[in-house]
């Protein structure tokens, strides 16, 4: 799972441009002056900041990190900026992480062991990463348990 998902980002980046400076305020502003359900203004939001930048790039994570930020103190609306911003260090991360993954493993494909060797050194991310793929295998074992039950059934 984590690895489909860093996979499937370095291949979106790799045909986007780089990033560039911006100054886009009215999805920030119409937001602000338009009251809206919560659900329904994150998502108007993401639409706006998806094309956020003048290159067309589009942007991966602006639902979930406009969330996140919410979620650890910051305001319902965050500055687009801010966003942008985090939205390019996780993009370069991810990146990163990948590359080195891509050197150590082997035929030059991303493996969960390649990440598990990455992080080895550091405890939380070591620790997330175990509990990331122990919650993947008991969703597998759910998916096909539920799959059996419903064909039995039948």
């Amino acid at each position: 799972m984590l690895q489909d998902i860093w996979l499937g980002q370095v291949s979106q980046m790799a045909s986007s441009t780089p990033p560039t400076p911006t100054t886009t305020t009215t999805a920030a502003a119409a937001a602000a002056a338009a009251p809206a359900a919560d659900e329904d203004q994150f998502d108007d939001e993401e639409d706006a900041s998806q094309l956020a930048g003048g290159s067309g790039r589009r942007r991966l994570f602006s639902k979930e990190l406009r969330c996140m930020m919410y979620g650890f103190g910051d305001d319902r609306n965050p500055y687009t900026e801010s966003v942008d911003l985090l939205e390019d260090l996780v993009i370069e991360f991810i990146t990163q992480m990948t590359q080195r993954a891509m050197e150590v493993g082997r035929n030059g494909r991303v493996q969960v062991e390649d990440i598990m060797y990455l992080v080895r050194k550091d405890p939380r991310k070591y620790a997330r990463v175990r509990d990331l793929l122990s919650m993947n295998e008991e969703l597998k074992k759910a998916r096909k348990a539920f799959d059996e039950v419903k064909y039995a059934a039948t």
